[in-house]
């Protein structure tokens, strides 16, 4: 059996992580950490890591950018395993989780969907192809999503860089000098009503359009990857992992 501390538990993406814990035999949600203390259905919640009493094997993050000191100090000295899937981290914090890595094993990607994993292959596929088309990323989220642009569009420009190293990022486009640039990505974000996750690259040609594109219908396609996650990064001693690796394993 594997113990779980859900971190953001009482949020929307902590109660989906929960649900899908349920369905998983070999998982067992021990406790929650969240903003307000007490319980949820039948789990302790508690406003810190200072005050968790049961023993864990995994923390599945699914909260803030604020809380990551506090959870990479439990993490080391509890030699807790981490499934990190919170966006919105500077340069600095994600250099943290890469040294925590080389002492625990972290499970890091900015979206746990395995659906986006296998369009960001393609997206690798298509740059190496289509060599001088412009690029266009255009990702759309619900009116509370904090960080913009979403960490899924960094990640597939990033994947789109690691073939072609010339790329550089543009983030939005306006005002008079807003001609587009050779080997630039255009990252453009849409934020409205209640949209799960919608990402879009678009390659531009002179006489075509080739556009790969992912919708989430649920969150759930999230969390049940986190618990993918949860269940292929438990018995590791250490190391930074990712989507390719659990989609490897899976294949």
């Amino acid at each position: 059996m594997i113990n779980v501390i859900i971190c953001g538990i009482n949020g929307k993406m902590g109660q989906n992580v929960l649900n899908s814990a349920k369905k998983t035999e070999e998982i067992k949600v021990v406790c929650g950490i969240d903003k307000v203390q007490g319980q949820v259905n039948g789990i302790n919640v508690y406003s810190c890591f200072n005050d968790v009493k049961e023993k864990a094997d995994v923390i599945i993050d699914f909260s803030s950018p604020a809380l990551l000191e506090d959870i990479l100090n439990y993490a080391k000295s509890n030699n807790v395993a981490l499934v990190s899937a919170t966006t919105g981290y500077s340069e600095q914090q994600l250099n943290e989780i890469k040294e925590v890595a080389k002492i625990i094993p972290v499970f890091r990607t900015a979206n746990y969907s395995l659906g986006i994993s296998v369009i960001t292959e393609l997206v690798k596929k298509a740059t190496a192809v289509l060599n001088g088309f412009d690029i266009e990323i255009i990702e759309k989220h619900h009116n509370q999503k904090a960080d913009a642009p979403s960490g899924t569009a960094i990640m597939l420009a990033n994947a789109i860089q690691q073939v072609d190293g010339s790329y550089f990022l543009k983030f939005g486009r306006a005002g008079n000098n807003a001609t587009r640039m050779p080997k630039e990505i255009g990252i453009h974000a849409v934020r409205g009503g209640n949209i799960v996750g919608e990402h879009e690259v678009m390659f531009a040609g002179e006489n075509e359009i080739v556009t790969i594109s992912h919708s989430a219908a649920s969150r759930s396609v999230f969390s049940d990857g986190a618990i993918k996650a949860t269940l292929f990064i438990a018995n590791k001693k250490n190391g930074l992992f990712n989507m390719t690796d659990l989609v490897k394993e899976l294949i």
